[in-house]
């Protein structure tokens, strides 16, 4: 901006925010959670001889994972059709190919909506059920000045999501995350209306995962986590004038921090095991529900610069997301942030496990970062930064700041210190290189 005004401060009203409010799906965790899809599509209003379809992708097809979900299906007395033509990162024309399908196969729409997969299978799901429910196309829901900006006014029938791996969050989370290729940008779907009515948590689904995989998306998890910890209180924000308005990344309380705190035990405390014995089903649960505790903070509270920069960095070179947020988490949550707040980012740094006796509030908000690091270099499978994760050099950031600034305003007003676009290549300079 070229008046290097904060991009996530905005103007002062007169009244302060005083309300808080949760949304959640109704929630299924335990190993095999997946068996009782159908009693849980019976809770939703689901009944005997409905048609839905399954969303997902030819790997989970290829390891069984599909024929499990559509025989669960099957047994509770309803007819499943299958989509499995998702894309790693979706984009406008991924969804659009899916509504494609919806409205030629299903006869304009399905009785119920299942997402089998990663956050993409999932986001796919979540906005392809969404844009049938209320017409049109994808680019019609993203905001102004991307898209059309309409407001989602129906949630269309019941979804069920079923994430096979441990860090989106997008089971719980009002957002679908897509690619707008033409544009080299990201945006987002985002209204409750998206959100799926129900999430099944099975830990059996997510043992097939390669260490590389289980690693990156753990990282997003405690991303969220971290990131919903240190964020806005929900009080430091404005109220709006017709609580409609209200944003669905509303700030941290005192409900979103309980389960930071205990996301970021479980996702530090599992994912060395979970990487070095995929098999390890007690870990793999363990990670499971702290990706969960993570999105409900992070994903209610709201995600901040890390997510924001991470978007023009996957969408430009195709990144897997949790790669991005594990080699921008230092210099951004870890780094840049820790001076808006050092005894929470102190407190962060214990949760973590590092040893913080004898020092004073800023040097162990400082061992955040340091624990984090050490925490990646024990896993052994995730990029030491920038450079090595997409050969990204000073000669791109400053193109990578001012996408984040000119396309995530949703996330920045988020952040707990106010950002420039000079403030943000700064951060990208110190991400490229984070050991080694």
């Amino acid at each position: 901006m070229s008046d290097g005004r904060s991009v996530s401060a905005e103007p002062h009203g007169l009244e302060p925010e005083t309300v808080w409010n949760v949304q959640l799906p109704e929630i299924r965790v335990g190993a095999r959670a997946v068996e009782e899809l159908g009693c849980q599509l019976r809770s939703l209003g689901v009944v005997e001889g409905d048609r839905g379809l399954v969303v997902t992708d030819r790997t989970l097809v290829g390891l069984g994972h599909a024929d499990r979900v559509t025989d669960a299906i099957e047994d509770g007395g309803f007819d499943v059709d299958i989509y499995d033509d998702c894309a790693r990162e979706p984009s406008v024309a991924d969804v659009t190919a899916c509504l494609s399908f919806v409205r030629e196969e299903g006869d304009g729409g399905y009785d119920f909506y299942v997402g089998l997969g990663g956050g993409s299978c999932m986001d796919t799901a979540k906005a392809t059920r969404a844009v049938v429910a209320n017409g049109g196309s994808p680019l019609d829901y993203v905001a102004e000045p991307t898209g059309a900006g309409e407001d989602l006014t129906e949630s269309g029938p019941p979804l069920v999501l079923l994430p096979t791996t441990a860090g989106t969050g997008s089971e719980i989370s009002p957002v679908a995350i897509l690619s707008v290729e033409e544009k080299e940008i990201k945006e987002g779907i985002s209204s409750n209306s998206v959100r799926a009515d129900a999430a099944v948590l099975d830990p059996t689904l997510t043992t097939s995962l390669p260490p590389d995989v289980t690693a990156r998306t753990a990282m997003d998890a405690l991303g969220h986590a971290m990131e919903g910890y240190t964020t806005h209180a929900f009080d430091d924000l404005l109220r709006p004038t017709d609580p409609a308005d209200r944003p669905v990344y509303a700030g941290r309380t005192g409900f979103t921090e309980l389960f930071s705190e205990r996301a970021i035990e479980l996702l530090s405390g599992n994912v060395r095991a979970a990487v070095n014995n995929g098999d390890d089903l007690s870990a793999r649960t363990g990670l499971l529900k702290g990706a969960l505790y993570g999105a409900i903070a992070g994903l209610t509270a709201g995600a901040s610069l890390c997510h924001a920069m991470a978007y023009p960095v996957g969408n430009r070179y195709h990144t897997y997301h949790g790669e991005t947020i594990a080699v921008l988490t230092p210099a951004s949550t870890l780094g840049y942030n820790a001076a808006s707040d050092p005894e929470r980012f102190a407190a962060l740094a214990d949760l973590l496990g590092a040893n913080t006796d004898g020092l004073g509030t800023r040097a162990a908000a400082d061992r955040a970062r340091e624990a984090f690091l050490q925490l990646q270099q024990d896993l052994g499978v995730l990029p030491s930064g920038l450079h090595d994760l997409a050969g990204v050099t000073e000669d791109d950031i400053g193109w990578l700041a001012e996408q984040t600034v000119d396309t995530q305003q949703r996330l920045l007003r988020c952040n707990p210190r106010p950002v420039t676009a000079a403030d943000v290549a700064s951060v990208f300079r110190d991400a490229l290189h984070n050991w080694g």
